[in-house]
């Protein structure tokens, strides 16, 4: 298994479109910002494409930036510009043996959970649920500087808890390798070749946006009779606001818990990664970390 790669200052980041199309003004000022943090931001050729329909580009041309992306020697790091739909058309022309061969920083969310979901299962690379150039970096706000530093500089150990979001719905104390994504990227990969594969213990991090309570009900239902749930240990929920208003989250919960009602682990809720509107955290999928109520904290090899 590769070991996790890691940032520095000075690294060089090719940014790539996926999915959907980015405005080039907001990959333009993500690039800005990126370089203020002493990055070197390189935008692929492909990453402002417009086009057919709503994607940033054809498959194949989106596929092209990432193996270019991986195979450079002088690239230190891929960031998705932002997510929408596609990344799951482009998975069954994806060379794993060249990405094997050429580890790096992979950073994204959203639609992206279907190039995590390949790069764990086919390559067991470690990658990042972390903020995307123009999502994220292109807002003043858009970055929670001290999980970014901490999961992708390794400065140290990450953890998250309560002041990032969490609360607990049922506590407990869980270890495993934390892993997951948008949820319903997750379920609509299932009868497919790419459906995360789960062979060891696992806390499970989900999260959404524009889905109601009942659909998270069924979801959860769904992952749970395909046996998705077998080895996983704790239940990590990210943030609730891009799904619902504030006076539905007890629905929210409460159909949560109904869906997981034979779960034995720790189920949390709150984290704030993923499609949130500031201070975006970021969480290194892969890594193996220890659950205990509220705190999820990093275990170093």
């Amino acid at each position: 298994m590769p070991s996790r790669p890691t940032l520095k200052q000075g690294s060089r980041i090719a940014l790539v479109s996926p999915a959907s199309a980015a405005k080039p003004e907001l990959v333009a000022q993500g690039s800005a910002a990126l370089r203020a943090y002493c990055y070197d931001p390189i935008v692929m050729p492909h990453a402002l494409d417009r086009g057919p329909l709503y994607y940033a580009g054809t498959a194949s041309n989106r596929v092209a930036d990432l193996h270019a992306a991986f195979a450079d020697p002088t690239i230190d790091a891929i960031l998705c510009t932002r997510g929408g739909w596609g990344s799951a058309e482009l998975l069954p022309l994806l060379d794993a043996q060249l990405i094997r061969a050429n580890p790096k920083v992979f950073i994204g969310y959203s639609d992206h959970t279907s190039l995590h979901l390949y790069l764990w299962n086919l390559c067991k690379l470690p990658t990042f649920y972390a903020p995307m150039a123009a999502a994220d970096w292109s807002n003043p706000n858009g970055v929670d500087h001290r999980t970014w530093q901490s999961a992708l500089h390794a400065t140290e150990p990450w953890s998250v808890n309560s002041a990032d979001g969490i609360r607990t719905l049922k506590a407990g104390r869980a270890q495993g390798r934390i892993l997951g994504g948008c949820l319903s990227i997750l379920v609509e990969s299932l009868g497919t070749p790419y459906a995360l594969n789960l062979t060891e213990p696992t806390i499970l991090f989900l999260e959404d946006i524009n889905t109601k309570p009942y659909q998270w009900d069924r979801m959860l239902t769904h992952l749970r009779l395909a046996g998705q749930l077998n080895h996983v240990t704790g239940i990590v929920f990210g943030d609730p606001g891009a799904n619902i208003q504030p006076s539905e989250l007890p629905l929210l919960e409460a159909a949560c818990l109904h869906a997981l009602q034979s779960f034995e682990g720790p189920i949390t809720f709150g984290l704030q990664s993923g499609h949130m509107s500031s201070h975006n955290r970021s969480i290194p999928l892969g890594i193996r970390v220890t659950m205990e109520d509220d705190t999820i904290s990093e275990i170093k090899q």
